[in-house]
């Protein structure tokens, strides 16, 4: 009978095991291990995919595109015995268990090629997302150095190979200006009516004497009508009267070979032509200075906010260089700009007359 009761105890401790579920204790460690080992592998690529445009070589994306884990636990138990009169030999009995626990996850990865390819890398940043950026508090002269090839025919810096273009002074005087009156509270987006449905208008609140300085350095730089409020933003190199500012964004493809061309490599790949060596000078290096810095060695370092092994070299960036950190992020973060490319309204840039 002592043997039957504990056979009970242990049936009732297997059975009320399996009624707790396993899974809701694995939705907290689950959820930030695949967030982080997602992030990770994402701040590695778009690096990769930097060192490999430096190197002339064909950038290939990787989306992760589904992540299913599935978890399963079985047990089984088995009682066997015999009763028999007291003393009897032949009396017997038997108690087993077993269990299994799997864990099988299963993670899709689908390659950016085709459509996707063409809309994500080739497809220009659309003008109002350049525009969001600066009213989400972006800075406006980072985002027009990343995003933007003109403004009104001022020429932005451009280190790739094959169109290479040292840039207009202007541009960086303009930039600069945009900064300023930003910083002033000057800038802001809303939204309005318009024939073909809703756009968006930018305007320049107007602000203390102080920050009319910037506002006035606008205009004239793009050549502005001095008497108007709005101007129409187009998307072109160049406006077809001083109604309008022209903007021609770059594509996210145009933005990687810019940035690429900033990243220093071994000097002995130089040497041997394996790399393209942007020439620049001094001036320009100082109006347009490199804005992600990459190192690079024979060993990965400590302090490595993220790197990759090419080319038997390692390459790296700097976990205490916060600009170069964010700037890899904004990178990333561009690639939802191009998603709805076509879909966006013409805005509308309002500048209060002087």
């Amino acid at each position: 009978m002592l043997f039957l009761k504990h056979s009970a105890l242990i049936l009732l401790i297997l059975c009320l095991a399996g009624c707790a579920g396993i899974g809701p204790s694995t939705v907290p460690r689950d959820r930030f291990d695949y967030v982080t080992a997602i992030s990770d592998s994402w701040k590695r690529q778009m690096l990769l995919n930097l060192l490999k445009v430096r190197y002339s070589d064909a950038p290939v994306f990787m989306d992760v595109a589904s992540v299913i884990s599935s978890y399963s636990l079985e047990g089984e138990v088995s009682l066997g015995g015999q009763l028999a009169e007291i003393n009897r030999g032949d009396a017997f009995a038997a108690v087993g268990a077993t269990g299994k626990y799997a864990d099988k996850p299963t993670i899709t990865y689908q390659p950016l090629g085709g459509d996707k390819f063409a809309k994500s890398m080739m497809a220009a940043i659309p003008v109002t997302g350049i525009l969001f950026l600066i009213q989400s508090g972006y800075p406006a002269d980072l985002v027009l150095r990343i995003c933007v090839n003109t403004i009104n025919g001022l020429e932005n810096s451009y280190g790739g190979p094959g169109n290479p273009r040292a840039g207009n002074p202007k541009f960086r005087e303009l930039m600069t200006a945009l900064r300023e009156s930003q910083a002033a509270g000057g800038m802001g987006l809303r939204s309005k009516e318009a024939k073909g449905g809703q756009t968006v208008v930018m305007f320049v609140r107007p602000a203390i004497e102080e920050s009319a300085v910037p506002d006035r350095q606008i205009r004239e730089l793009l050549g502005l009508n001095a008497a108007a409020r709005e101007f129409n933003i187009v998307s072109g190199p160049f406006p077809e009267n001083d109604g309008e500012i022209a903007i021609l964004p770059r594509s996210v493809m145009q933005v990687l070979v810019d940035f690429a061309s900033y990243i220093d490599v071994p000097a002995a790949d130089i040497a041997e032509g394996c790399v393209y060596r942007p020439q620049r000078t001094p001036e320009q290096e100082r109006l347009f200075p490199s804005l992600l810095n990459v190192r690079h060695g024979s060993s990965r370092p400590p302090t490595a906010y993220v790197s990759i092994r090419y080319r038997n070299q390692w390459f790296w960036i700097d976990d205490r260089d916060h600009q170069s950190k964010g700037i890899l992020s904004f990178l990333m973060m561009m690639f939802s700009l191009t998603e709805n490319v076509g879909t966006q309204s013409t805005p509308v840039v309002t500048v209060p007359a002087r």
